[in-house]
């Protein structure tokens, strides 16, 4: 490849040869071709390299670690080894839209900073049903810690944003990398953290272009459940959260990871965890109870049919075949810890968005 690619995808992966295959294939189809592919395989693995040699394309390459160091270690790699000037990251088990590069790049165009996080919604496609997430807008002013972690109802997902919907410079994955050795909300923490610049801002297309697999039956680095970790990394990041976001996490996600242990000391602990350093709400403690009470199951069960259900009409998911949903153009001021990020809701139509500034 002699010209410099507009976008570098990074792909982490360790043995799952077919997933990584068809989040190639997805990659590769994209409608902005002047892009590369950089899978980085994360350890010694040939099945994962014997499938990917199949792939006759130029724009393809692979990078096989030394040793296994998790994912976020394989995306710094990436981000090192890219050569375009925006790098865009996919998870070997998700699969991207066609326009969904073309629809980043054109927003990215209307960045008001030097450095965007453009992000979007996507198609959260489980056994049993398939929503798109996030399910609402930011308010004008929310912080963005809030509205990444705060419910308004009993089901995650009000703000949400995920790996394989981030598009960003190569330079700012290159000075804020992913925090090697966190087992879960990677994305989350990073994106806080690069949010803390000041020349960055968040946008989020408001058409879902990603497809995000959650299939329960086979492992991934999601189910695990190292809620002791993910505490102590939460209290190393306070700064990143309001009093709000922090209760807010500690009553949902983490204690989801602590609830199947049964043990009413982990329950008191995260119960005093949040209310010393958080700000709960009623609906903080009502998600706490049925986190703790109701088998996950039951609640993945209960929480798919009822999304599955809330399905207005939305143009793009149409279009794509994708299972409908509403999408608005919109924006907000916010303000994370102690510097200043922004969260743009926009459609692929610039014009048609509301920019309000601090």
């Amino acid at each position: 490849m002699s010209s410099t690619p507009d976008v570098s995808v990074v792909i982490p992966t360790y043995s799952r040869p077919d997933l990584v295959v068809r989040a190639v294939r997805s990659a590769l189809a994209q409608t902005i071709r002047n892009i590369e592919v950089v899978v980085v395989v994360d350890g010694p693995e040939d099945a994962t390299r014997g499938e990917l040699s199949t792939i006759v394309d130029h724009r393809l390459r692979v990078i096989a670690l030394p040793r296994q160091l998790g994912a976020p270690h394989a995306r710094n790699v990436g981000a090192r080894e890219a050569r375009a000037p925006w790098t865009a990251l996919l998870d070997d088990d998700d699969e991207w839209l066609p326009h969904k590069l073309e629809v980043q790049l054109g927003l990215a165009r209307t960045a008001t900073v030097s450095a965007p996080i453009i992000a979007s919604r996507l198609v959260n496609r489980t056994p049993r049903a398939e929503f798109v997430l996030p399910r609402r807008l930011p308010a004008p002013g929310e912080p963005l810690s809030e509205y990444l972690t705060v419910r308004r109802g009993l089901f995650h997902g009000d703000g949400f944003i995920q790996t394989s919907t981030i598009m960003a410079p190569t330079e700012l994955l290159r000075r804020v990398p992913f925090a090697v050795g966190l087992r879960r909300l990677q994305e989350l923490d990073w994106t806080l953290r690069a949010a803390s610049h000041d020349d960055v801002d968040l946008i989020v297309a408001s058409e879902p272009l990603v497809v995000w697999h959650t299939d329960e039956n086979r492992p991934r680095v999601s189910f695990d459940l190292p809620w002791q970790q993910q505490l102590e990394w939460l209290r190393r990041s306070q700064p990143l959260f309001t009093p709000r976001a922090y209760a807010a996490l500690t009553m949902s996600v983490i204690s989801s990871m602590a609830a199947p242990t049964r043990d009413t000391q982990i329950f008191r602990t995260l119960l005093r965890e949040a209310r010393r350093h958080g700000r709960p709400s009623a609906i903080d403690y009502v998600t706490f109870l049925q986190v703790w009470l109701v088998p996950p199951q039951v609640r993945a069960k209960v929480r798919d049919l009822v999304l599955a259900r809330r399905r207005p009409t939305h143009p793009a998911a149409s279009r794509s075949g994708l299972p409908a949903d509403a999408g608005t153009s919109a924006a907000s001021n916010t303000t994370v810890g102690r510097a200043p990020a922004r969260i743009e809701w926009r459609t692929t139509a610039p014009s048609d968005r509301v920019d309000t500034r601090r």
